[in-house]
């Protein structure tokens, strides 16, 4: 597993939007996180004595992640606050760095802490406070004082759909140093450890889409360069624990795989909004419709049928 080198300390503040996505203003527009000062990108459902605060800044102690108020509480509760690592079993050390597993159900402030953290970087995250179903686990920075929490995926206990990961965020201070490619990498290795292929919940984030995919392509490019000729998607899916359905959409999107079987191809989807141009109410050529997808898509494409009949390529010199 890739390990990052040890990540320089980058600016104090960490640029980002100022108003949500929906445009009105934040509540809370930046939050202190140990020596750090970050601007946040979305709302997060706070309680609402939290909802007027000096400056909209609140603070973050970065080793129990109870929020406050204030700097006067923050330093009050620095000095009287005994966690140094995250509340739960450290499973995984390469040097400086430690991944923590937290259990949902017997650490459920930590937890709801930390989903209400995540929030204020993820659009999607609609988990904070139901967290017994999940484990959490903490990917950390160590130093004399402490594991300082860098991020964190959560995964559900007992997945319906084998998904490895629920919700996955770095802190955006630590971002573009590698820490994301660690996390999804971890978790691939835990679904080897458990003996099956794992899958991020949909849909992912902007940032998430990014890094997988990232990921994704890493991950087959290794295999393809170390493993045997003529590979078929099932080796590579043993290999690597990924699914069949996302080493082929990766494939697809590289433009690595020629598919044979008319089957397997992609049809025209049902359900699909049809958008007529400005000026051509009445006697539309065919040619100007254009498709555009719902979001029932998902629904729509019902589940994954792998190709039968394919051939993958690749210049092994790359």
């Amino acid at each position: 597993m890739p390990t990052p080198t040890p990540s320089e300390s980058p600016a104090p503040s960490t640029p980002g939007p100022t108003a949500s996505k929906h445009g009105h203003e934040l509540r809370i527009r930046k939050i202190r996180f140990g020596e750090y000062e970050i601007d946040t990108w979305y709302d997060a459902p706070f309680p609402e004595e939290y909802a007027s605060i000096p400056e909209g800044r609140l603070w973050f102690c970065e080793f129990c992640l109870k929020y406050m108020k204030s700097q006067f509480s923050a330093s009050r509760h620095q000095m009287k606050c005994k966690m140094r690592h995250p509340p739960g079993d450290e499973i995984y050390r390469d040097g400086i760095i430690s991944v923590f597993e937290v259990d949902g159900r017997k650490n459920k402030i930590y937890c709801q802490n930390l989903c209400l953290l995540s929030k204020m970087f993820l659009d999607h995250k609609s988990l904070f406070y139901d967290v017994e179903p999940f484990l959490f686990y903490i990917i950390t920075e160590v130093d004399d004082v402490g594991a300082r929490f860098v991020g964190y995926f959560s995964k559900e206990k007992r997945s319906p759909k084998d998904y490895n990961v629920s919700c996955i965020m770095t802190l955006p201070v630590r971002q573009r140093q590698g820490w994301g490619n660690l996390l999804i990498d971890f978790s691939y290795l835990l679904s080897k450890k458990e003996q099956r292929t794992g899958s991020p919940e949909k849909p992912l984030s902007d940032l998430g889409a990014l890094g997988y995919r990232s990921y994704w392509t890493l991950a087959i490019m290794r295999y393809l360069k170390t493993g045997p000729p003529n590979p078929r998607l099932e080796d590579i899916s043993a290999a690597t624990s990924m699914t069949i359905e996302d080493i082929y959409n990766t494939l697809l999107h590289l433009d690595m795989i020629k598919v044979d079987d008319e089957s397997a191809r992609p049809k025209p989807l049902p359900g699909q909004a049809i958008k007529f141009p400005k000026g051509r109410k009445n006697g539309i050529a065919r040619k100007h419709l254009q498709r555009t997808q719902t979001h029932d898509d998902e629904k729509v494409k019902g589940p994954f049928v792998p190709p039968t009949k394919y051939r993958l390529w690749w210049d092994p010199r790359n």
